[in-house]
């Protein structure tokens, strides 16, 4: 269990570091008006933890610790918005249309509204 967690850790700090250096890489290539760096971590991150989902499911047994491992820890620190379309896109292929919508609206409306609650809340203090 100690393995675990430190190896659930160490991916989590080159998850955080590829983040930190895709991110800002892309960021000084783009320019400063529009978040490119985060919008390219997001969507290369739903393109790796789709790749190794359908690997792991299709091709190649993967140990359910190693994907714990690589999908918590690295892509977890990488990007969860990588989890939240895995989640999403299993709702949708168990045909709860509702469930999917909700979960899209809910967390993008509700996310919204709570980070600039937080931000007006944060100038306060």
């Amino acid at each position: 269990m100690m393995q675990k967690l430190f190896l659930l850790a160490v991916a989590g700090a080159l998850g955080t570091l590829a983040r930190y250096g895709l991110g800002g890489w892309v960021q000084r290539w783009g320019g400063a008006s529009f978040p490119w760096g985060t919008l390219i971590v997001n969507m290369t991150g739903c393109f790796l933890f789709g790749i190794v989902w359908a690997i792991a499911l299709n091709r190649v047994e993967i140990s359910g610790t190693t994907r714990a491992i690589f999908l918590t820890g690295f892509m977890g620190a990488f990007t969860t918005f990588s989890t939240y379309m895995f989640e999403t896109v299993q709702m949708t292929r168990d045909a709860e249309w509702l469930l999917a919508a909700a979960n899209v609206a809910g967390q993008t409306v509700v996310g919204f509204l709570l980070m600039f609650l937080g931000m007006t809340i944060g100038r306060l203090v």
